[in-house]
């Protein structure tokens, strides 16, 4: 099968529409017609490779469409039905087996290697030649795409595609993060360092939480202006002189629990800083490998934990339905996080995400 792909050709290069070549989905995989992707922040650092898979290569993750084909053995979705796409498991390791996808010890090869876990190609070039791409499973950032039945959620056929697509990372990342590996019990007191797609979604769990304060710490005037609508009690520029005293005071001696989206070693000190005793701070920031952070050990003693997470903790057949009922009950209004652009304008999208102008753009092909 023929599809249009934004490839990305080199390092830290613009994305070229190209027409390439799906292989043939095996038994266990789904041909899905890609209708709308978000852009996230993986995808960006992957460009500029901070991560693999190496270029030349079809990267995103956000892909919500509708099944074209599928494969002997799928029995979950069939042709016609509307999915969202999520990050690939082995569903075979004992993280998998305990319901923990996220962590499956295979994670990184299936989402980050560019094949099948057998090495094998899903897309080529119109030469023939093989392109990296089965990026989390997917590589959404295509019209048409191959991926593993288990990586589809099937969805209502109400919700505007346009709006499933962010669930798939980023805003399962952050609502994960609060609802799911945090679970702070209500009136938890919590701060959300860097509130792009993914820190504005801890934000509106915190307020689903009922979490009690809410404080929001970015760079970006207008996103906290956006944090103090969807749920922040309080908001502070991380330029702020004395930040972890500041939150330590609003949260009455300490903070309960800390959301890191930023990956910077100084904004995790902070937010390990700012906590109570007791208190947990979650990482979700995604460094280079390799970056190194500084703490205060004799801090930690008093039971402080740090911990890291992946795509929320979540399950995503089980959480994605989940925030949409939330979303219809007017509890978690995440598309007002979202703008969408055509396909052909995937670079300005990626530009306006980096320089703060569009929190979670979304391409329509």
């Amino acid at each position: 099968m023929y599809a249009t792909a934004a490839v990305m050709p080199g390092k830290g290069s613009l994305f070229e529409l190209r027409e390439v070549v799906l292989d043939e989905p095996r038994p266990d995989e789904v041909v899905v017609r890609v209708v709308a992707s978000g852009i996230c922040h993986t995808d960006l650092i992957v460009r500029d490779q901070w991560y693999p898979p190496e270029p030349p290569v079809v990267l995103g993750h956000e892909g919500a469409g509708v099944v074209e084909r599928v494969g002997s053995d799928v029995a979950s979705v069939r042709p016609g039905d509307r999915v969202a796409m999520s990050f690939a498991f082995c569903r075979g390791c004992r993280n998998c087996l305990l319901g923990r996808p996220a962590y499956c010890t295979d994670f990184f090869p299936r989402n980050f290697g560019g094949r099948r876990a057998d090495g094998s190609a899903t897309v080529r070039a119109s030469d023939g030649s093989e392109i990296n791409a089965n990026f989390f499973g997917q590589s959404s950032f295509s019209t048409y795409v191959l991926a593993a039945e288990h990586t589809v959620v099937p969805l209502p056929n109400d919700l505007p595609l346009e709006l499933a697509a962010p669930l798939g990372c980023g805003v399962q990342t952050g609502a994960g993060a609060v609802l799911n590996s945090l679970a702070p019990p209500a009136g938890g007191s919590i701060v959300v360092f860097g509130v792009g797609t993914v820190g504005l979604s801890a934000i509106m769990a915190a307020d689903v939480a009922h979490c009690d304060p809410v404080i929001a710490v970015d760079l970006v005037p207008k996103r906290l202006a956006l944090a103090a609508e969807l749920g922040a009690t309080h908001t502070f520029n991380g330029t702020t002189g004395g930040l972890a005293e500041r939150i330590m005071e609003i949260a009455g001696g300490g903070i309960d629990f800390a959301v890191e989206t930023t990956a910077s070693p100084a904004v995790l000190r902070t937010a390990v800083d700012s906590l109570a005793f007791g208190g947990t701070c979650g990482v979700i920031g995604a460094a280079p490998i390799g970056t190194e952070v500084s703490l205060d050990m004799s801090a930690l003693l008093f039971d402080r934990s740090v911990r890291g997470i992946v795509e929320g903790g979540s399950v995503p057949r089980l959480f994605i339905p989940r925030l949409i009922d939330l979303h219809r009950r007017g509890r978690f209004p995440f598309d007002r996080l979202i703008r969408t652009y055509p396909f052909e304008e995937i670079n300005r999208a990626a530009e306006d995400s980096e320089k703060g102008v569009t929190v979670k753009p979304v391409v329509l092909m």
